[in-house]
Formats: structure tokens, C-alpha cells, sequence
């Protein structure tokens, strides 16, 4: 019984730990998209100096496929605020080796209409 326990503490003790150790890696064009993502913010807003985007929230969230053709391309999401408001920012790249195409953008407010 004790060894159960000491077992299930060293795992609820070390669980979140080691799993913001293997963290996902920056996904190719992170950089640009969070300039992008702040451009898109700020236009958005009417160039609201209060914009701002959170570098760390950038990610992949999968590939969209390509109107014409058989391409993917890649979905890149950020976070972003302008005073109280919270935004959910997504842009669309070609994947071509070496540098990072825009291909497109969403901005979405996370909102409760009701």
C-alpha cells in the first residue's frame, strides 16, 4: 500500500513537469507569423497601440489543402489582445524550403455571444 502511494506521489509530483520538459519545438515560420499576426491585430483595430500578441502562444495546428491543386499548407495559431478583448489569430503558409510564404489569414475574437 505505501509503495503504491510513494509510487502515484513521485508520478503526480514529476507528471507535469516532465511534460512541459518536452515541450513542441517552434514550428518553421514562428517569427514571421507573430509579426504577422501583430500587423493583422493592428489592422484590425485601427492601429491600437494596445494590440499586442503573445510569442509564446504560437503553434501549429495542422495543414488546410490548397484551393487548386493537391498542396497543403500550414496553420500557424497565435494569441492576441487589444485592451480587453482576446483574439485568435491563424495564418496560412506554403510550405517552400527556406522561406515563409503568406498565404492567408483569419482573426477570430473568443467571445460569448450569448
Amino acid at each position: 500500500m505505501r509503495r503504491t502511494l510513494r509510487a502515484l506521489t513521485l508520478i503526480a509530483a514529476t507528471g507535469p513537469a516532465a511534460t512541459a520538459a518536452v515541450a513542441a519545438p517552434a514550428p518553421p515560420c514562428a517569427a514571421d507569423a507573430g509579426r504577422q499576426a501583430l500587423k493583422l491585430l493592428r489592422f484590425h483595430s485601427d492601429g491600437d497601440a494596445r494590440a499586442t500578441v503573445d510569442p509564446a502562444s504560437v503553434r501549429s495546428v495542422g495543414t488546410v489543402a490548397s484551393l487548386v491543386g493537391t498542396r497543403r499548407f500550414q496553420v500557424i495559431e497565435v494569441e492576441g489582445s487589444i485592451y480587453k478583448g482576446a483574439y485568435r489569430i491563424r495564418l496560412i503558409y506554403a510550405p517552400m524550403p527556406g522561406s515563409c510564404v503568406l498565404m492567408g489569414q483569419e482573426i477570430l475574437e473568443r467571445s460569448d455571444p450569448y
